[in-house]
């Protein structure tokens, strides 16, 4: 047979204790009769409370005034914890994936290869004129207008603009722009305009017709001191 009764036998003493009561009076008056001067006669409860203000009042200087820097020094470092972590992850990515970087690099560069020998150079620019004149002469087609523009050098190739207007009928005009389009060199039709003709019943095509050739190494290299001239000239 268990005995119920030890759990509130062992309570009993529990609830025998009790917490000492404080006389807030007492304690107030106890601080009016501090002895300022003799801090060491001050009774316990007043000490106590006197002392852990200091204590605490002590440790908001602290935070304030020696700690606020660290707080701050610490933020700064952990951001820059995480930049460089976010920047170790890029680099990881990059090196992961750097053979397919390689492919990727090879085949723009082979695809840049292939662009750049469509760009004839200085000496293949008349070939490809005459080109030209005889894409237009073999559809039919009638030259009101040829005339060149001054070249437009960008940065590793120059744009050579020709202002054209021909005369003959719509399907040749796109059939001459076909056999342009088939052209082995880069060639473009650049602001076509297709009017009736003001004689004969035709038609009129303006156009600018631009090719494009790149810029030897002499050229670039020539290109390249006028630019760092300039910027030196620039700065004074």
């Amino acid at each position: 047979m268990s005995d119920k009764s030890a759990p509130t036998a062992r309570l009993a003493p529990l609830a025998a204790l009790k917490l000492p009561h404080i006389d807030l009076h007492a304690v107030a008056e106890d601080f009016r009769s501090l002895d300022w001067k003799d801090p060491g006669a001050w009774p316990l409860i007043p000490r106590v409370i006197i002392l852990g203000g200091m204590f605490l009042a002590l440790l908001a200087f602290a935070a304030w005034f020696g700690w606020q820097s660290q707080y701050e020094e610490l933020d700064a470092k952990r951001q820059e914890e995480a930049k460089l972590k976010e920047d170790w992850l890029a680099k990881k990515k990059q090196a992961v994936n750097l053979d397919a970087y390689r492919s990727q690099l090879a085949e723009i560069e082979r695809s840049f290869g292939a662009l750049l020998k469509q760009l004839p150079n200085a000496a293949e620019m008349e070939s490809l004129l005459v080109d030209i004149n005889q894409a237009v002469l073999g559809r039919g087609l009638q030259f009101e207008l040829f005339r060149p523009g001054g070249e437009v050098v960008k940065d590793f190739y120059a744009e050579l603009p020709i202002v054209v207007n021909l005369a003959g009928s719509y399907h040749d005009f796109g059939a001459f722009a076909g056999d342009v389009a088939k052209l082995p060199r880069i060639v473009t039709l650049n602001g076509i305009n297709v009017t009736q003709a003001k004689t004969g019943g035709g038609l009129e095509l303006a156009a600018t017709v631009k090719t494009f050739r790149y810029l030897d190494e002499s050229e670039i290299a020539a290109r390249k001191r006028q630019e760092r001239d300039k910027a030196k000239g620039a700065k004074k």
